[in-house]
């Protein structure tokens, strides 16, 4: 499964994982009493434990020391291991399973503020993805009415611009609901702004295919300085049918343009 790259959610996780690895100075042994933890461990020394375990590439262990701290309710734990299974990492692959992992947390909720809000968010976007997509052999079908809504959660009540992302193109294409065009455009330019190359590029071409060709073509000039290896290729097609169908004065003038954007994808 494909599991959602945003970046303010991952850096904070990432400062929270740090944060445990510097609690936790021993290297990780095997899962018994002489290590110091057992089952019964409160749960976050058991995903503290677990998350050595998993940086020093003991991953059966990580699995479970997650586990026990799952069964206590650790929101964490849940999560790591939902991913894990998610990628099949250190376990098989196993959709449903982290599927069900992840509607765990989602049912949780998360109180404002929590520590736990990076987690919320990834499970609902790691659901919303799963809903669009369907697990196949599993009992989860493709709902793109719940996938939207999913979607619009997250990038309404946390402004998360993958979200935000997502919920636009399925607005464009009609998923889940009717086609929605200026809704569309309107989270699409808060995705861009908060830096998302998808999001600038998607809105530079409804720009341009609206006739305001330099501006539209500014945007999805720009996005290219930006995009990830894997969405690149598209990108580039958008950019590259706009370029062609352009003026040559627009064309120099949208490069112009495009350089002068600053890394948020503001004029």
């Amino acid at each position: 499964m494909f599991r959602f790259e945003f970046i303010s959610v991952r850096l904070m996780l990432l400062g929270m994982s740090i944060a445990v690895g510097a609690a936790v100075a021993e290297p990780a042994k095997a899962f018994d009493i002489n290590a110091g933890v057992t089952k019964e461990s409160g749960p976050f020394d058991l995903f503290k434990f677990g998350f050595k375990a998993y940086k020093n590439g003991q991953k059966e262990e990580a699995v479970e020391a997650y586990k026990y701290a799952a069964e206590k309710g650790h929101t964490g734990s849940r999560w790591a291991l939902a991913n894990m299974y998610a990628d099949g990492d250190g376990v098989a692959q196993n959709d449903f399973e982290a599927f069900k992992i992840y509607s765990e947390i989602a049912q949780q909720g998360v109180e404002p503020g929590s520590e736990d809000t990076g987690f919320f968010i990834n499970a609902l976007l790691a659901l919303a993805n799963y809903y669009k997509h369907g697990i196949p052999g599993s009992p989860v079908k493709i709902d793109l009415n719940q996938a939207r809504q999913l979607y619009f959660q997250v990038a309404s009540t946390f402004g998360v611009a993958e979200a935000q992302f997502q919920l636009a193109q399925m607005m464009l294409a009609g998923e889940g609901g009717a086609p929605n065009v200026l809704q569309a455009k309107k989270w699409l330019n808060q995705a861009r702004k908060s830096g998302h190359p998808g999001a600038m590029s998607v809105f530079g071409n409804i720009l341009f295919q609206e006739g305001q060709s330099i501006r539209g073509l500014a945007f999805m000039t720009a996005a290219l300085d930006k995009c990830a290896s894997k969405d690149c290729p598209w990108m580039e097609d958008l950019q590259e049918q706009a370029f062609s169908l352009a003026s040559e004065n627009d064309r120099r003038v949208a490069v112009s343009m495009a350089h002068q954007l600053d890394v948020a994808g503001n004029e």
